[in-house]
């Protein structure tokens, strides 16, 4: 099961936070944090709705591009073992290793 639940068409990861016994939700792809708290999936989607509009509205007012840009490109580090072993399947399948990483990055995101 994911724990990810999207409100107002925004997604936020949820987790559980034992030390206070409650849910906590944090959008991702913001220009900035929008979290909330809440003891049940309701609460989470009504305090969620309250943070996410609490943010647009101040992201309104100042003028701010609310949602983060992605260019597509990143830096990925892994021990030279990791990356000899990558390299050696992408090879296998007769892709480049940047071809064979984004393919196995979208199968795990959408498994």
């Amino acid at each position: 099961m994911k724990n990810i639940m999207t409100i107002g068409g925004q997604q936020a990861v949820i987790t559980y936070e034992p030390d206070i016994e409650m849910f906590r939700g944090e959008f991702v792809g913001l220009n900035g944090g929008a979290d909330f708290y809440a003891a049940d999936v309701a609460g989470l989607h009504h305090e969620g709705e309250l943070s996410l509009n609490a943010f647009m509205d101040e992201c309104a007012k100042r003028g701010i591009e609310p949602r983060k840009s992605f260019s597509g490109k990143f830096v990925l580090r892994v021990d030279p073992e990791t990356h000899q072993a990558a390299a050696t399947a992408a090879a296998a399948r007769g892709e480049s290793l940047n071809q064979w990483v984004a393919g196995a990055i979208k199968e795990a995101v959408h498994a």
